[in-house]
């Protein structure tokens, strides 16, 4: 699968997470809450999740090797990066996107019940 964002794709999660840890303790939330919203999102157990962080898996095989990608994923709306994400058609840059749009939604103060889409 070559494609413009080929680059995003092999990106290390292990890269990504910190600055989503940072962004969300900027804003006053924790890291717990973001390990809750992403396993959520992936299925991943909090054991899993270091896993793939400890094994430093690219974005692509970090969404590939989910356990289960939530069924509700697709109630996350909105914009991330100027483009809507219920618009995006690549699934691999969705996947990414809707947890992108997760991380923002903590750190703008959202109720977790709400970002959990429950």
């Amino acid at each position: 699968m070559k494609s413009s964002n080929e680059r995003l794709y092999k990106m290390a999660f292990s890269r990504v997470y910190p600055l989503y840890v940072q962004k969300v303790e900027r804003k006053g939330r924790n890291q717990a809450e973001l390990d809750t919203v992403i396993t959520w999102l992936t299925g991943y157990s909090e054991e899993d999740l270091k896993d793939q962080i400890a094994a430093e898996v690219d974005l692509e095989t970090f969404f590939s090797e989910a356990p289960q990608l939530n069924k509700n994923a697709n109630q996350i709306t909105g914009i991330i990066c100027g483009v809507r994400v219920e618009n995006i058609e690549e699934p691999l840059m969705q996947q990414i996107r809707w947890m992108d749009k997760l991380v923002d939604e903590i750190a703008k103060g959202k109720q977790m019940e709400k970002i959990l889409r429950h």
